[in-house]
């Protein structure tokens, strides 16, 4: 992506009047290379989860360009959007919120591939859909069920089997393990890595917590009221940051996270 804007307008008085903007993504530019996954680091409010959805067209752009495979998707029509959608997906913060409560998690993920006519019929689509619950971990038998009937952990393992459902190349995660703890947290994350490694995927992984971005991180970016602080190396980033405002991330970090996380990840991978 190349000069990113994302502006909100303030509007005051009895006719509207825009009187100022929101700058929450404020002339971004930086390149995700395919196979690698970019962590998005931040404070709440500094404009991370809106770039991401920005990059999706879920929030349109004020100004700049967004490129995908080379080819400039920034201002192009539903029609032509619905296609690049299949090949770009996100995983939601809340697992509760992104799963319909009314319909069984077999209905949720056979759902985008009926939209994107993938497969033959819905009998294909099932047999998938059982592939893709034993994939993440879970029981092919539990189609029926409802996401009230699951964990937060195994809801957000649902969001990401109803991601690859469409085949994606590039998948967003924004705050994809924040509403989870610590354990469960590294069981996705782990996942997260073993699906990048298995289907040849692509991440930008949005969190607040550095300690999280870097251990699933490539390259970082760093971001601060819509604009970048520093982009390099996530081991660079954390070890030798160059900015006041990273060094304050990375002093915020409780004492731990980053080894509790390792640990639950050794001790799953020796189990």
């Amino acid at each position: 992506m190349s000069h990113l804007k994302t502006y909100f307008p303030i509007r005051e008085g009895l006719f509207s009047k825009v009187v100022d903007h929101v700058k929450a993504v404020d002339d971004v530019s930086f390149d995700v290379y395919p196979g690698e996954t970019l962590g998005l680091v931040g404070e709440s409010g500094c404009g991370k989860t809106t770039l991401g959805r920005t990059i999706l067209r879920l929030i349109e752009p004020t100004a700049g360009k967004i490129s995908f495979y080379g080819n400039d998707i920034t201002n192009i029509k539903s029609d032509e959007l619905r296609g690049i959608r299949r090949r770009i997906q996100i995983i939601f913060q809340d697992p509760y919120s992104s799963l319909d409560p009314r319909i069984t998690i077999g209905s949720a993920i056979i759902e985008p591939m009926q939209v994107h006519n993938l497969h033959a019929d819905d009998a294909q689509r099932r047999r998938k859909v059982q592939e893709l619950l034993e994939r993440v971990s879970l029981d092919p038998a539990h189609y029926n069920r409802y996401p009230h009937e699951f964990s937060g952990g195994q809801r957000q393992r649902i969001c990401i089997a109803r991601a690859l459902a469409v085949q994606p190349e590039f998948v967003i995660c924004d705050e994809a393990v924040s509403a989870l703890d610590v354990s469960v947290q590294a069981q996705v994350l782990n996942l997260l890595n073993e699906l990048r490694d298995e289907f040849g995927l692509t991440y930008i992984f949005i969190s607040h917590d550095l300690s999280v971005v870097k251990f699933m991180s490539d390259r970082m970016v760093v971001m601060n009221e819509g604009k970048i602080e520093e982009l390099d190396q996530a081991d660079k980033v954390y070890q030798h940051p160059q900015t006041d405002y990273t060094k304050r991330l990375i002093a915020a970090i409780p004492r731990g996270d980053l080894e509790d996380i390792k640990q639950s990840h050794q001790a799953r991978n020796t189990v």
